[in-house]
């Protein structure tokens, strides 16, 4: 079982920046799977806080956590039935103010999860729209039609859920008589808010402070973009515009009144969206500068393992954010995605949830190299990264799990054809030569079962090894703290340097990255010092999917450490 750190068990880095998320690294946690501190096999904020010193060495500024609220947990917590409570899988708000306090003593500030788009069937909102019955004032919070046909037997329109099948989901009287219709844009467990009523709003704007004075230093948005309904409810096959549900307008208020929330307090609290949008200037109009601080940028976690294709994005990206002088964000996977080792050994380097799909090979070789390049890239880019657990580990997607054990509703939409989301949530392995991996006390099973060979991918397995990835993590954020420009003094974009076309070259503060994305090797240079490496460099040589670091000319000196050497990357498999 694991036990609280102490204050006095890692290096308190404190950066007392009042901007600190323009490039901020932020670590996911899911609470769920990061490290089990009771003992009942799943993990939780005990296993959290007593795992902080690892998080403080190995290099990140931030923590997001995944929601820890009160939840019946069908859809990992993000079916929040009370925001002012602590699910007790993962324990107490006692537990979670002590974790926030322990972490900012340790220099690690915290972002919590906020989903505004809806709630869970058991929050006592809905309880009350279902009590009121037909045109109850407590239905007026949420979407409730009639629907067509001679006796309402069809969804008042064509709106899809993105888990699958129609969007809406007809209740019935106790007796069993069907009756109004109400709208859910994911599983039937999340019926939607409508943000038209006061009641919806004040009470976010109160969830933001009640967690604002608890010391945590920004709020992550959920389905950011989906929040404002068309009060018509015109069908998406009328090919309206705008569009009936996604990234209308009016949303634009709603961040409004957040960002001065968020501005009103002594240390300004950060705002960062998800929001699934194709066009970057569109994604960009959320963070003009009364709106939202960041967004993810999932336009680049998508795109392929390609120089054109990545360049292209990264471009798009920075003229963007630019144009409105909010910082770029990077990720390349999350709690909802393809582990990236997994993905970057298919055919198909790209993700999209609509392709995913099971029985897709992956060498997992080819894919672990790929992702550790792609590491180095996206970690030398101007702006703030968000790192999901286990990226750090080199963890691939589990593919095979029973489907007694899968939990995700989002596979369960697909009538089980759908791999979900599970795969990427399996419990981190930290030690031992077998499951639990240290996760949980021997003889404990974890929620989710782990493979039988990830004993050479532990945290313990990794520590201290020159070459794994653990290790090229640790000696990256070393370095791109030690690199970065002086706070004020951001570059907009990377300065890119002339480079064959499968190549990525370019200087940002005081580093130069060199990314081979291609199948053959290409010249580097013998008289180039190589700072650190994603795999071998040997005689000036960049092997494919190869990406380097080098000392650009006008570079600060920095001491080197094992790790940081030309061959730190040297196992593929670590």
């Amino acid at each position: 079982m694991a036990t609280p750190c102490t204050p006095g068990a890692a290096t308190v880095r404190r950066d007392t920046s009042r901007a600190w998320w323009r490039d901020a690294v932020v670590y996911q946690v899911y609470p769920r799977s990061f490290a089990d501190g009771n003992g009942d096999g799943v993990g939780d904020l005990a296993g959290v806080r007593s795992r902080l010193p690892y998080l403080v060495r190995l290099g990140v500024d931030a923590l997001w956590f995944t929601p820890w609220y009160a939840s019946p947990l069908r859809d990992g917590g993000y079916d929040v039935a009370d925001y002012r409570a602590v699910h007790p899988l993962f324990g107490t708000l006692a537990e979670a103010e002590e974790l926030i306090a322990e972490a900012a003593r340790l220099g690690l500030r915290t972002i919590v999860d906020v989903v505004p788009n809806h709630v869970s069937r058991d929050h006592r909102w809905f309880r009350e729209a279902v009590a009121a019955g037909p045109g109850g004032r407590a239905r007026a919070r949420f979407h409730f039609r009639p629907g067509l046909g001679p006796d309402g037997e069809h969804p008042p329109n064509d709106w899809q859920s993105e888990f699958g099948g129609p969007a809406w989901t007809r209740l019935a009287d106790p007796d069993g008589t069907p009756e109004e219709w109400y709208l859910h844009l994911f599983s039937p467990d999340q019926p939607d808010l409508d943000w038209s009523h006061p009641d919806v709003r004040a009470e976010h704007e109160d969830v933001l402070r009640f967690w604002f004075d608890r010391g945590v230093a920004g709020v992550r948005v959920d389905s950011a973009t989906l929040l404002v309904k068309d009060p018509e409810l015109a069908p998406v096959s009328a090919g309206t515009d705008p569009h009936p549900y996604h990234d209308r307008e009016e949303v634009h208020a709603i961040y409004r009144s957040w960002r001065a929330l968020a501005d009103s307090r002594e240390e300004p609290r950060m705002l960062v969206g998800e929001m699934w949008l194709d066009d970057p200037d569109r994604l960009a109009r959320y963070l003009r500068p009364d709106e939202l601080h960041t967004a993810f940028n999932l336009a680049y976690l998508g795109a392929p393992w390609d120089a054109a294709a990545l360049r292209s994005c990264v471009d798009a990206t920075c003229r963007a954010h630019a144009a409105v002088g909010a910082p770029p964000t990077w990720v390349l996977g999350n709690h909802d995605t393809t582990r990236v080792a997994t993905r970057y050994g298919r055919a198909d380097t790209s993700f999209d949830f609509t392709t995913t799909a099971r029985g897709v090979p992956a060498d997992l070789v080819l894919g672990t190299r790929r992702a550790r390049a792609a590491a180095l890239l996206t970690l030398a880019l101007p702006g703030s990264v968000y790192l999901y657990q286990g990226e750090e580990l080199g963890l691939p997607e589990v593919e095979d799990l029973p489907p007694d054990r899968r939990h995700d509703p989002m596979r369960l939409g697909t009538d089980g054809d759908g791999p979900g989301r599970d795969g990427c949530r399996v419990p981190l392995p930290w030690s031992g030569a077998a499951p639990p991996y240290g996760f949980c006390e021997d003889g404990v099973e974890p929620w989710l079962p782990q493979p039988g060979d990830w004993a050479r991918l532990s945290v313990s397995a990794q520590d201290g090894v020159a070459g794994s990835t653990l290790e090229l993590y640790r000696a990256a954020l070393r370095l791109r703290r030690a690199f970065r420009p002086p706070r004020g003094a951001e570059q907009p974009a990377p300065h890119w340097l002339p480079a064959p076309p499968d190549v990525l070259a370019f200087r940002h503060g005081g580093l130069e990255c060199r990314a081979n994305l291609g199948p053959r090797p290409v010249e580097l240079g013998a008289d180039r010092q190589v700072l650190l490496a994603s795999a071998p460099v040997e005689d000036g040589v960049l092997p494919p999917d190869t990406s380097v670091w080098l000392r650009a000319a006008d570079g600060p000196a920095v001491a080197s450490s094992p790790t940081d050497t030309p061959g730190a990357g040297g196992r593929s498999d670590a």
